[in-house]
């Protein structure tokens, strides 16, 4: 990169150190409040027994019923805890109920000698009481728990209905049966779920709520919200209505200002492109390829939402299960997104630097090859593992079974490799001389740090994080309650911290490079909304954690916390508005409209989706109480995920695309206009349509009947017009998918000429 004297900015400075000791601090309290969370997750007894004896299961079976829990893919067909598919059950509720309702009729038959049905209503109330204290004193501290025997008799009922479940197909609610599973790991399997609903409504030692926090609202054993939940509702709204204040006067006064310093255009003046370049063209077909694969998967999936029998008469359960469909569905962004972003960090670096770092080819093309191969094996290591063909390695090679990280933990090893790969790339792009090599380090630790070492940071930042999902690195966790800690310590972090870091970074710099904006008022922006960024994702991850089995400091931290997500998001809301405005001003002159216009649509919907139907709907502890595990979770997630980096991660893509063209080949912006438009238009229909019309009377169901109903096929069967009407956002998302694949196609075309990179290649890089 060209050694520029560049303006020193006493606000830049300030808002950099702030937001050093805001992202220390942050993730302080947060290993702090982990090490609290392994010492209060829900314990295991070394046996459960009946008063006989009679040992029911013990504490080995429930490790080892996660661990076929895990392998079976269940999670991507029911949720556990909440987290996990919408489609099936949630096990953690519905066997809640079961065992409430068993062990009803088992005390009736136990004392009256005849079905509860056919009791008196205060007979059954003084057996509905009854039922509440046995289930609640359950006392999981205990080495050995021995269970009444109404309890204990329900427990061996509910263990033979699962494995029956399990090991057997019922079209009607789309199971295909666990076919990874033996009878034995099955009968483990169902230990570890019956053991899992126990920890929602036994108390904890002091009394004060279930291992759950009375999670989830089942009227049938008492659980309701506890007093937390409602106090830290009303102080986080509060809390963030004082924030929003702050941070506007904070922007106002210190950041929007008459922009009058000197302006940078690097990415104005096009280039021949380097070699590194043109081979990062496979990448963005690749992600093209990719995402359609999910759109496909996406249709069968919500098809069996409509009909679970089969799709249009074909036997697709038999092939394809749900459990592995979702599996795909959930991956693929993952890989789409972060190939675009990978790939156009990647083509940026050279444009930026105005050099190609020696080898930087070779090995732009190994990292594509090997990612590759570690995602098409991982993919292919799901499905052998949920089919039972991996069977003793399934842990390495097959399917981890934990929503969003699927990958055997040998393809995970080597997807982080991958990763840190990607960001030693995009460092020796951005600084390819060795002296500008070892300026860059020298800056960075010394505090002398610019833009661009914020671009390079956020990519280590995503490769590490990663890492978190491999906790313990060489075989599963015994408390899901710790699995699922550290699971979104990799995809709330990724979204919610190591995304926006990445977004905001990308976004400020090409706005500055393209004569936008200029360096002073850029790096004061990206600090501020760094400190915002790294206060509400870091800790705003305890707003996944209320639920599931952790201490009660979540609630007062995810809540404070998570409501300020949507304060960042604010700013980039007006910043995209601002940045709308300077280029219509700039006329004909700015060549980057089509990429600007997917960037702000990024802005828009990560508001939405992150911050409105997030932050805004679903996050506050009272409300999530209630609302978890519905579709109005589908609804943020589809809208985040897509709309905020899925969105940006298209736009980033068109922007290198234009940059490819240069002033040497024409630049359509009309079908990318129409595939963008049309996106927004799939999403708008798929909330009014789908999301909202199954979420709203699914919340209503929960707060009326309890979770157990709300996931129940007895409700869904109720909402088959809402699922159908899935269909019309499909088919628009569809087109707008298919013009968008035409269109890179078109404009990749030239880049892969290579009589065109000889010609070009003879004019100098500098």
């Amino acid at each position: 990169m060209e050694d520029q004297n560049y303006e020193k900015d006493k606000v830049s400075g300030i808002l950099k150190w702030i937001l050093l000791v805001v992202a220390v601090t942050s993730f302080c309290i947060l290993a702090w409040a982990a090490t609290i969370t392994y010492s209060t997750v829900p314990p295991r007894p070394e046996r459960i027994v009946m008063t006989s004896g009679e040992v029911l299961f013990t504490g080995e079976d429930i490790v080892s019923g996660k661990g076929g829990f895990q392998k079976a893919g269940l999670m991507d067909y029911g949720s556990m805890y909440g987290m996990g598919s919408y489609f099936g059950v949630d096990y953690t509720a519905e066997y809640l109920k079961q065992l409430g309702l068993k062990t009803e009729e088992n005390i009736a038959m136990l004392r009256f000698s005849q079905s509860f049905s056919g009791l008196s209503e205060g007979d059954q109330e003084s057996i509905k009481r009854e039922m509440q204290r046995m289930l609640k004193g359950i006392d999981l501290t205990q080495r050995e728990l021995v269970l009444p025997d109404p309890l204990a008799f329900a427990v061996k009922d509910i263990q033979k209905e699962i494995v029956e479940f399990l090991l057997n197909d019922d079209p009607s609610k789309g199971w295909s049966k666990a076919k990874a599973l033996s009878p034995e790991r099955a009968l483990q399997t169902a230990d570890f779920l019956i053991y899992s609903s126990m920890t929602t409504v036994a108390l904890r030692p002091d009394g004060s709520s279930s291992w759950t926090q009375n999670w989830p609202h089942e009227p049938l054993v008492d659980n309701k919200p506890i007093t937390a939940a409602f106090t830290w509702t009303w102080v986080s709204y509060a809390f963030t209505f004082l924030l929003f204040g702050a941070v506007i006067y904070i922007y106002e006064h210190y950041l929007n200002h008459r922009d009058n310093s000197r302006r940078e255009f690097k990415l104005i003046e096009f280039r021949p492109l380097t070699l590194s370049q043109r081979k990062v063209g496979k990448y963005f077909l690749i992600v093209v390829a990719v995402f359609l694969v999910q759109l496909a998967v996406g249709v069968l999936m919500a098809h069996y939402y409509s009909d679970r029998t089969s799709f249009y008469g074909f036997d697709i359960g038999k092939y394809l299960p749900f459990n592995f469909l979702r599996t795909l569905h959930i991956q693929a962004p993952i890989v789409w997104i972060g190939l675009a972003w990978i790939g156009s960090a990647l083509f940026l670096g050279p444009a930026i630097s105005k050099q190609e770092a020696k080898g930087q080819g070779l090995m732009v093309d190994i990292l594509f090859w090997a990612t590759l191969l570690v995602v098409a094996g991982g993919l292919l290591g799901n499905y052998l593992g949920l089919i039972n063909v991996i069977d003793d390695k399934w842990f390495w090679f097959g399917n981890q079974g934990l929503s969003y990280i699927e990958l055997g933990r040998a393809f995970q090893i080597g997807f982080f490799g991958g990763l840190l790969l990607w960001s030693a790339l995009v460092f020796r792009a951005l600084w390819p001389a060795t002296g500008q090599f070892r300026k860059a380090i020298k800056d960075f630790f010394t505090g002398n740090i610019y833009l661009e070492h914020l671009l390079w940071a956020a990519t280590i930042n995503i490769a590490i994080l990663y890492a978190a999902g491999m906790v313990p690195l060489t075989g599963i966790e015994k408390s899901f309650s710790i699995t699922d800690f550290w699971r979104w310590w990799v995809v709330h972090l990724w979204v919610e911290q190591s995304f926006e870091f990445f977004t905001v970074a990308v976004s400020a710099y090409l706005l500055m490079e393209t004569g936008l904006v200029s360096r002073v008022l850029a790096e004061r922006a990206v600090y501020f909304e760094l400190i915002l960024i790294f206060l509400g994702g870091v800790l705003g991850t305890g707003h996944h954690l209320y639920w599931a089995g952790g201490p009660g400091m979540w609630i007062p931290i995810g809540s404070m916390f998570s409501f300020i997500e949507v304060i960042p998001l604010v700013l980039l809301i007006i910043e995209s508005i601002q940045q709308y405005r300077l280029i219509k001003e700039t006329g004909g002159i700015f060549k980057y409209k089509l990429a600007y216009v997917f960037i702000i649509g990024a802005a828009f919907w990560n508001f939405v989706g992150a911050g409105v139907f997030g932050g805004g709907l679903i996050n506050a502890p009272l409300v999530n109480y209630y609302e978890h595990g519905t579709f109005l979770t589908l609804n943020h997630a589809h809208l985040a995920l897509f709309g905020a980096f899925g969105l940006l991660a298209l736009g980033l893509i068109y922007y290198c695309l234009r940059y490819a063209a240069g002033n040497r080949a024409p630049f359509t912006e009309k079908t990318g206009y129409w595939a963008f438009w049309l996106y927004n238009a799939g999403l708008v229909l798929w909330v009014a349509l789908n999301f909202l019309p199954i979420g709203f009377p699914q919340l209503e169901a929960v707060y009326e009947h309890g979770l157990a109903f709300a996931r129940s096929m007895e409700f869904y069967n109720t909402t088959t017009f809402w699922q159908w009407m899935r269909f019309p956002g499909d088919v628009v998302f569809g087109v707008a998918a298919l013009i968008m694949a035409w269109d890179f196609w078109v404009k990749l075309k030239p880049v892969f000429k290579p009589e065109q990179f000889e010609s070009q290649n003879k004019v100098p890089l500098k």
